[in-house]
């Protein structure tokens, strides 16, 4: 098996290498490592939404995508004699192996969050004695926003800068609601702007103590509310309606009848979402 994947790795590396070369394909020969970057995060969405939908080819197929961007990184970084494949494989391999050396050592570790623990202590050593350097340190600013609040969080309550229990933290959550209302009230959009930033903040603290991940709640409340609106505009057209020429009343309707189609046992509230 690996000799067979090892194969078809040096084809996927050549065929990458001739659609660079002389002769490739005048797209691929333009692009450059800032150009490619759009590309990068698209494939990952995607390799997400295969995961959701849990179709093994459409999974197959992402993961291909995004592995074409990886060797594509590469190809850029051979032509300009930066590095190669080979690097980022081999150092990989040697950070991974010197991070669990509960796996490749004798170090004992007695759960998941222990191993956790000695990951981020293995980390923190590689980068050495530096007292600039932050706690926080680590996490790309270019993450999705709620991924990197998220992230922060995490790394913070690590030293112990947490709440001790989700509870404490849905009163914050309370108290940055009632400080956008009056934000709100104040007409400072500057203001609200912050304040809603704290809100958002203190709710994704509230996800991670539940043990939830709050991207991925907003990224499934997001499918859904996509998935209903789908079916209120089927419906809406199979009465002769459409969503554009509809008032606010019929589209309230129409949208709590989708809700109850889908979640007979909960009570209408009239909150679209």
């Amino acid at each position: 098996m690996a000799d067979s994947a090892g194969t078809r790795f040096v084809s996927l590396l050549l065929l990458m290498a001739r659609l660079r070369g002389e002769g490739g394909c005048p797209w691929d020969r333009e692009q450059t490592r800032a150009s490619l970057k759009p590309y990068l995060i698209e494939e990952a969405y995607e390799v997400l939404q295969a995961i959701d939908e849990g179709s093994r080819d459409h999974l197959v197929e992402e993961l291909g995508d995004l592995l074409f961007q990886v060797v594509f990184h590469c190809q850029l970084g051979a032509e300009t004699g930066q590095f190669t494949m080979e690097d980022v494989i081999d150092r990989l391999c040697v950070k991974m192996t010197r991070r669990h050396p509960h796996v490749f050592g004798d170090r004992v570790v007695a759960d998941a969050r222990e191993a956790l623990a000695q990951w981020e202590r293995i980390k923190h050593d590689e980068a050495g004695v530096d007292r600039t350097r932050s706690v926080l340190d680590g996490v790309p600013s270019s993450l999705p926003a709620l991924l990197r609040a998220q992230r922060l969080q995490a790394k913070a309550a690590r030293v112990g800068f947490d709440w001790k229990r989700w509870e404490d933290a849905w009163t914050k959550v309370q108290e940055e609601m009632a400080e956008v209302h009056e934000a709100l009230a104040g007409g400072d959009d500057g203001r609200v702007a912050d304040e809603v930033g704290d809100l958002l903040f203190s709710m994704v603290n509230v996800a991670r103590l539940r043990g939830l991940d709050a991207e991925e709640c907003l990224r499934q409340a997001a499918e859904k509310f996509t998935r209903r609106f789908g079916k209120m505009e089927v419906e809406m057209r199979a009465g002769g309606r459409t969503v554009t020429g509809a008032s606010v009343e019929d589209l309230d309707r129409a949208w709590e009848a989708v809700k109850a189609q889908e979640s007979p046992e909960l009570p209408e509230t009239g909150s679209r979402p």
